[in-house]
């Protein structure tokens, strides 16, 4: 090739760098990536290279870097990941004797850039610490001191080569034979948090904190540049958009991708799998599936065009124009059902029934990360509640209003689950649902608790709140949220700030001054909510029944409550209470007499924890066992025709 024809090359190559760094922002854009990478399939070797463009967000002088090195948290048996989760997630284990099983990352140099231009050699210099636990032997955090502090807005570039090895899957990345989820594997910056951040007030901090059994991620927003290479039979899905590929001639091939205003970047890459693409409005969605699953492949699609059309319509626009999704194979369900940019992983079976809604409730779950982990970026080390919670309720609400309420979960052989009620289940049915608050640092939450008080309680006090305020307001309080706090890392005082303001303005003094009183039991606190239909008496005196319906408080949760009393003439009366007495008696004179009252008819108190005591009737029916004798005949027919059509 000529020299000017080199010359236009370049030109050309500048021309393209330069247009794509001129897009327009949406975010900060504090920590920037370019990233280069090969994968050694055989050794499950990373080998890297990181230049990291970081600016100090703050007006302070900072006088160190802190940075997350979580594929340590695989090293060994004494990281503080493996101690807390005594070497198992989501019932998946690590085989403790297998060397192959563990994972870590190590940085081979470092240096550093200012824009004074001055170099400083930063190898060997940063130290290894523990934030949380004192834990020596935890190497997932490290801090690197500068000796020409960084001063506020000022940018500095950080130069790093590092090595790693892929760990067997296990809690969300690795490798299952030639299947690789590559997740958290590079160097990555902390979130410093000057004062106004969250709940920082002065000086600003460094949120770094180490890798823990049931914690995710926190990250700043930046410009992620990342070439992978790979064998070059393996196909290869990612974070971002794909710029460019080139084959090489070791047989290999490179693929470069960029992703914008994103917190993280994954990716995989499998020689297994089979590729279907298809798109919703401006969104491209690739599907990597394993090929005994591929029959499944519209399933995940439908799943992914149902998720982004409702929080389009009911929270806010998906900016990104990419969406891929990863079907991990069953030796690599540890991979599965997580969430990273633009870029989730599911999960399925060989011969899943369509009525068994697995895959699409891990599509429409991961999804919705997009919004509360990607575009909110919330700390999920401290306020987990805040995107798993919000996830699951949003999960609830896609799922029932998709597939019906009462069977968006299972609906096969006549038994049907709904989604939203099996997130009420798994907190309501607790053996202590007033073990601890939501509200905390995740890693100090009880043990075995964490999905209850993470997942399912905010998602079902999250529904009462729903109930409460009526979906409109509700819809404008998440709407509100998330215009207002996107790309801004909120905390649970922005949200709380933005219900009272909405409900204020919509509902005026109905529910209140404001709803501190709610968020105090349900969040901060440990309330238990238990209304009771006591009883239901009525009098005859002369043309007139005189009625008297008895609703007893038995949790410590205090929430505003109705009561509908139902006669025997066909008329209804609504009753509200407070709900702040121990006990309440409702009287009332009519031409006839009340039949039957219940507690919170609408099923508003989404949370209250004993539905089976909310009603009380004078007439119960006669052989109320019927029917459960009926279904149980029904499933034993079914069971019987089902083994027989397997013999």
């Amino acid at each position: 090739m000529s020299s000017g024809t080199w010359t236009v090359v370049f030109f050309l190559l500048w021309f393209v760098r330069m247009a794509e760094a001129q897009s327009v922002p949406l975010s900060p854009r504090l920590a920037n990536y370019q990233l280069d990478v090969q994968l050694d399939t055989d050794t499950k070797y990373l080998t890297g290279k990181e230049r990291l463009v970081w600016i100090n967000p703050s007006n302070e002088v900072i006088h160190e870097l802190q940075f997350h090195l979580y594929l340590n948290a695989f090293r060994n048996d004494r990281s503080t990941f493996m101690r807390e989760s005594g070497g198992q997630l989501r019932g998946a284990f690590i085989k403790r004797n297998d060397e192959a099983s563990y994972g870590w990352i190590d940085i081979l140099s470092m240096q550093a850039r200012q824009a004074s231009g001055k170099i400083e050699v930063l190898t060997g210099k940063y130290r290894f610490i523990q934030p949380d636990d004192a834990n020596a032997d935890d190497r997932t955090v490290i801090s690197v001191p500068l000796s020409q502090p960084l001063g506020p807005g000022q940018r500095i570039t950080i130069d790093m080569a590092f090595r790693a090895r892929l760990p067997r899957i296990f809690a969300r990345t690795g490798y299952s034979d030639d299947f690789f989820l590559v997740a958290q594997w590079f160097p990555k910056i902390g979130v410093y948090e000057p004062p106004g951040t969250r709940y920082v007030t002065s000086p600003g901090r460094w949120n770094c904190h180490q890798f823990h059994a049931n914690s995710e991620f926190y990250a700043d927003y930046g410009v992620y540049d990342v070439t992978v290479t790979v064998p070059q039979n393996f196909r290869v899905g990612a974070t971002g958009l794909l710029k460019s590929e080139r084959q090489n001639a070791n047989g290999t091939k490179t693929m470069r991708w960029r992703a914008e205003d994103v917190v993280d970047f994954a990716w995989t890459a499998s020689p297994a799998f089979t590729v279907f693409d298809d798109r919703w409005r401006h969104v491209a969605i690739r599907v990597l599936m394993q090929p005994e699953h591929a029959s499944q492949a519209q399933r995940h699609i439908d799943a992914a065009k149902v998720a982004l059309a409702y929080f389009d319509k009911h929270l806010g626009r998906y900016p990104f124009t990419t969406l891929t999704i990863v079907d991990p194979p069953m030796s690599g369900l540890g991979a599965g059902g997580m969430e990273y940019p633009t870029f989730i992983t599911a999960g399925t079976s060989w011969g899943l029934p369509t009525g068994v809604r697995v895959p699409e409730q891990v599509v429409i779950h991961e999804f919705g990360h997009q919004y509360f982990m990607q575009l909110l970026a919330t700390n999920e080390f401290e306020e987990a509640w805040l995107d798993e919670g919000f996830n699951q309720y949003y999960e609830g609400r896609i799922m029932d209003e998709t597939y019906g309420p009462k069977s968006s979960l299972t609906d096969l052989f006549g038994y049907r689950v709904g989604n939203l009620e099996v997130s009420r289940n798994s907190y309501v049915h607790l053996d202590h649902p007033a073990i601890a608050p939501s509200f905390g640092n995740v890693w100090q939450l009880p043990d075995a608790y964490y999905g209850e008080l993470t997942y399912f309680k905010p998602a079902t006090w999250m529904r009462t709140l729903d109930g409460l305020v009526g979906r409109p307001v509700m819809d404008e309080i998440m709407q509100t949220y998330f215009n207002r706090w996107k790309f801004k890392h909120p905390n649970a005082k922005n949200f709380i700030t933005v219900v009272n303001e909405v409900v204020a303005k919509r509902l005026g003094s109905r529910l209140g001054p404001n709803l501190n009183w709610f968020f105090n039991q349900v969040l901060y606190g440990t309330q238990v909510c238990d209304y009771e239909l006591h009883a239901v008496r009525s009098v005859r005196q002369g043309n007139a029944y005189h009625s008297a319906i008895t609703v007893y408080r038995r949790g410590d949760a205090q929430l505003p409550v109705e009561v509908l009393v139902h006669f025997e003439d066909g008329s209804e009366q609504l009753l509200h209470w407070n709900g702040k007495a121990s006990a309440h008696t409702f009287t009332l004179t009519q031409p006839s007499r009340a039949e039957w009252a219940k507690v919170d008819p609408q099923q508003k108190i989404y949370m209250d924890i004993n539905l089976n005591n909310n009603s009380f009737t004078i007439r119960p029916p006669a052989s109320p066992a019927a029917k459960y004798a009926a279904k149980l005949m029904f499933w034993a027919q079914n069971w019987m025709q089902w083994l027989a059509w397997l013999v």
